[in-house]
């Protein structure tokens, strides 16, 4: 009994330290930029929107500054949180039910089908809005999640999905959805730029509408997600095991991939390609918590969001006042960190 309470303390307090320092590197995130303000404003202003409070807050702010905080910084900031700890817990079940570490969110195509979708939004509908929600993010969600169920039915053998052939399908349809990506860009003359603006992925322009967007397709992936943890733990004792010890692996299979395809989905809709994070998060948790699943999901999840937020806010300010896309930065973070996981995997198979 000692040792389970000792174990569940750590995870209390390790959930703690996260949360804070989420908490903390949200105010900061939000007090700076090309316009700086300070953090007890920042305070003020968030707390004045609360029922409870706003009567009791002295207000010492212009309306240019609740501006900035409410309606540029706040959103981004959530949508950035959201899309790292999606592709984040994607990666994870990834990993876990392919069980290779080398599995990432884009593994069965849901980038190459939102950069298709959103490639044609930007070309054929750029002033439209569908429920309020820009063409872009809108396409970008319907090509992702069109992929990925295309992916799924290539796949399906005998009402089987073998984790090969999935890759194989993956792959193939990737790369013919990227030959049509380049062959739209080839023609798109002066939206070029923002397509490819798109492809590296950035929350420049993003607001509430695109966290409204995201969030509740987030919310069904992750308690989908949540309900299979048990069995990928079992999982990694082989599909063989699996089965003998009770686990309908076909079905956790199914539902886990679903799962995290709409993580996935969600993510790249309202983000553009941003590589490498769920790649790297996954095995950063992994190294200090241990494989157990059930809670390396919602480690991973938490630490993701913190890592994109962070990323995010390093990209607004490195070379202000322009911005550079967060993608370009988490894929220089993730490229060599992708190169050592290649050597360590290549030494561990090949030692002799």
């Amino acid at each position: 009994m000692d040792s389970y309470r000792l174990r569940n303390m750590r995870s209390y307090a390790r959930y703690a330290c996260i949360i804070a320092a989420i908490i903390i590197s949200g105010i900061f995130a939000l007090s700076i930029g090309t316009v700086n303000v300070s953090t007890d404003k920042v305070f003020k202003i968030v707390l004045s929107r609360l029922p409870v409070l706003k009567d009791f807050i002295i207000k010492n702010w212009t309306a240019t500054d609740e501006t900035i905080i409410l309606q540029l910084r706040f959103p981004r900031i959530i949508l950035s949180f959201l899309v790292g700890a999606e592709l984040s817990a994607a990666g994870t079940i990834y990993q876990g039910v392919f069980r290779n570490p080398m599995a990432d969110p884009y593994i069965i195509g849901s980038s190459a089908g939102a950069s298709l979708g959103a490639s044609l939004g930007i070309l054929f509908f750029p002033a439209m809005k569908i429920f309020g929600i820009g063409s872009v993010p809108f396409f970008a969600f319907i090509g992702a999640a069109g992929t990925i169920f295309l992916v799924y039915s290539l796949a399906s053998v005998g009402g089987r999905t073998y984790s090969f052939t999935l890759l194989l399908s993956g792959v193939a349809v990737s790369s013919f959805i990227s030959a049509l990506v380049s062959f739209f860009m080839y023609f798109s003359d002066e939206r070029l730029h923002q397509i490819y603006f798109w492809l590296m992925g950035s929350f420049s322009s993003q607001g509430w509408n695109e966290v409204y967007l995201n969030l509740p397709y987030g919310v069904i992936g992750f308690v989908f997600a949540y309900w299979n943890l048990r069995e990928i733990n079992i999982l990694q004792l082989g599909e063989e095991t699996a089965f003998f010890t009770g686990v309908d692996t076909e079905r956790v299979k199914r539902m886990s991939l679903a799962a995290a395809s709409l993580l996935t989905a969600s993510a790249v809709a309202v983000s553009g390609v941003i590589g490498f994070v769920g790649l790297i998060i996954p095995h950063i948790t992994r190294a200090i918590i241990g494989p157990d699943y059930r809670q390396l999901f919602s480690v991973s999840a938490l630490v993701g969001g913190l890592y994109l937020m962070l990323a995010d806010t390093i990209s607004r300010v490195i070379i202000a006042p322009t911005e550079l896309p967060v993608g370009i930065l988490t894929a220089l973070f993730g490229g060599p960190f992708f190169i050592y996981l290649l050597f360590q995997k290549k030494n561990k198979d090949y030692k002799i």
